[in-house]
Formats: C-alpha cells, sequence, structure tokens
C-alpha cells in the first residue's frame, strides 16, 4: 500500500488531482489508514496512470469515466472503444481549426500594427472595440452593429 504522495510520484499524477479524481468518481474512494491517510495499491496506481495518459490525449473527465469503465469492463466490445476515440478525434480535429482560425486572424492583425514607436495599434484597437471576429476560414471579418458577420 502506497501513501497518496507515494502513489502521486508512482502514477504521475499530483496529489490534489488524486484527490480530484477521487471526489469526482474516476478513482475509487481510497482505503483509510485508522489515523485517516488515504492509501493505495498497485491497481489504483495503474488506474492513475491511465487517467494520466487519458488527459494527455485531451480526453474529457466524463470520456474518461467512460474510458476507465471499458478498460475495466473485460467483456466490452473494441468497437465502444474505438467510437470514443474516433469522435474525440472529431472534437481535436474541430478545435486545431479554431486554433488555426485565431491564428490566421491574429496574424492579420500583427501584420496591420507598424511596430514602431507611434501608439496607434490595430491589434490593441481591435481587441477594444471587439468589432471583429475570426470566421471559419480564418479571416477577420468585421461585425455588424446587430453582432452579425458581413461577408
Amino acid at each position: 500500500m502506497l501513501n497518496i504522495g507515494q502513489a502521486a510520484d508512482a502514477s504521475g499524477v499530483s496529489a490534489k488531482m488524486i484527490r480530484h479524481y477521487e471526489e469526482v468518481r474516476l478513482l475509487p474512494a481510497a482505503q483509510r489508514t485508522e489515523a485517516g491517510y488515504r492509501q493505495y495499491a498497485d491497481a489504483d496506481v495503474q488506474t492513475l496512470r491511465f487517467i494520466r495518459r487519458s488527459r494527455d490525449l485531451g480526453f474529457s473527465i466524463p470520456e474518461i469515466a467512460q474510458l476507465v469503465g471499458l478498460w475495466q469492463d473485460r467483456s466490452r466490445p473494441s468497437r465502444e472503444v474505438k467510437a470514443l476515440a474516433k469522435g474525440h478525434i472529431r472534437e481535436l480535429e474541430a478545435k486545431a481549426q479554431e486554433l488555426l482560425a485565431m491564428k490566421s486572424a491574429l496574424e492579420h492583425l500583427v501584420h496591420g500594427c507598424h511596430g514602431d514607436d507611434r501608439p496607434e495599434c490595430p491589434i490593441l484597437d481591435s481587441l477594444a472595440t471587439a468589432s471583429h471576429r475570426v470566421d471559419s476560414r480564418g479571416r477577420v471579418a468585421k461585425l455588424a452593429a446587430h453582432g452579425r458577420s458581413h461577408a
């Protein structure tokens, strides 16, 4: 049996996150010593490593709960795991597109800034007025008074 610090070291998950994972029921409540200290078995450390690797891949807490359940169910069909992973890939692709659109919009604003000793700065002006938004192709689009974009 390991205390929480040892379990954290062995799993690569901080003690704070271990307590959180117990709270959200990703990890069963730890056994306690007579003094009330948490104790973890090797199986708990394996689960923590599984959770950490899942988080490293960007899975959400609810998705990880599903993955842990599937991992622990030795009779599960692998198609359920694959479907969950494919859904996560679609989410990651959408996030990647959003990030690229933000990058493109920021590059456009940076290109319009002289970056010299003058105080005028289109980057700050754009942020202050919120008169622009980034469309799905990374283009900066002006917002109309009603909050709609112009093409």
